[in-house]
């Protein structure tokens, strides 16, 4: 691969991982990505070409419903890995709970409530709530439901895992608590030991892809800087579409 970057860790021989981070909302640039996958998968063909889905699909940015269409629609292949989030755990927990919901509008739901026709309640009374918690589930479809509940938390290939957060230093794989996948940040980012494998994930915005020698960060904040990032991996190299 062109300026391609030279690592310790491995894909398998034949392979070849396509990783892209947290979207939030941005149909447009997901549209982008797809077509600049597919393109380069023409170009530089490749027995096994695997696309892994960081998670936070929704909320944020305008297009939450319609990247869900997208990556349903996407991961009818089976080497397309869609992972899940904290958002997607945010918004299946507000569908269910008003409380949950109340907590998840300020997470950016206004904008995931919007894209699937519920107005966001104005005055967040407990009625107003509960009105959307039903709102919710008489307009979102059930196979979006489905689909975010049934995604993974975690995919291995190679000396690669992927996963949405991080994972908490010291525990094995097998091990990982949902919570730490999801959600963790300060123990995971400050670490600078080996994991049981390097870490690809997102989470945590940053103005450009992070590269460690034990963990590589992609979230470039799509939704507020118009940038998604897809990371390639092949053999012993990485490089960024």
């Amino acid at each position: 691969m062109a300026n391609a970057r030279h690592i310790a860790a491995r894909i398998p021989d034949g392979t070849r991982v396509y990783a892209i981070g947290d979207i939030h909302g941005r149909a447009d640039l997901l549209a982008r990505v797809f077509d600049e996958i597919d393109a380069h998968r023409i170009g530089c063909p490749i027995d096994r070409p695997i696309e892994v889905y960081l998670g936070d699909y929704i909320d944020r940015g305008p297009q939450s419903r319609r990247v869900v269409d997208m990556i349903m629609q996407r991961a009818a292949n089976p080497d397309v890995v869609p992972l899940t989030g904290n958002h997607e755990e945010l918004f299946l927990k507000a569908m269910a709970d008003a409380n949950a919901l109340e907590g998840w509008l300020w997470n950016g739901g206004r904008e995931t409530l919007l894209s699937y026709g519920v107005a966001p309640p104005l005055h967040e009374s407990r009625a107003d709530l509960e009105n959307a918690v039903r709102l919710m589930n008489e307009l979102v479809p059930q196979s979006h439901v489905e689909f975010l509940g049934r995604l993974r938390e975690i995919y291995e290939c190679g000396d690669y895992v992927f996963v949405h957060a991080g994972l908490r230093p010291g525990v094995p794989l097998a091990e990982q608590a949902r919570r730490d996948l999801l959600w963790i940040r300060g123990e995971f980012l400050s670490y600078k030991g080996c994991f049981p494998l390097k870490v690809v994930h997102g989470h945590t915005p940053v103005r450009e892809p992070e590269v460690f020698p034990n963990r590589i960060n992609i979230d470039t904040g799509a939704f507020m800087t118009g940038r998604l990032t897809c990371l390639t991996l092949e053999g012993a190299s990485l490089d960024f579409l």
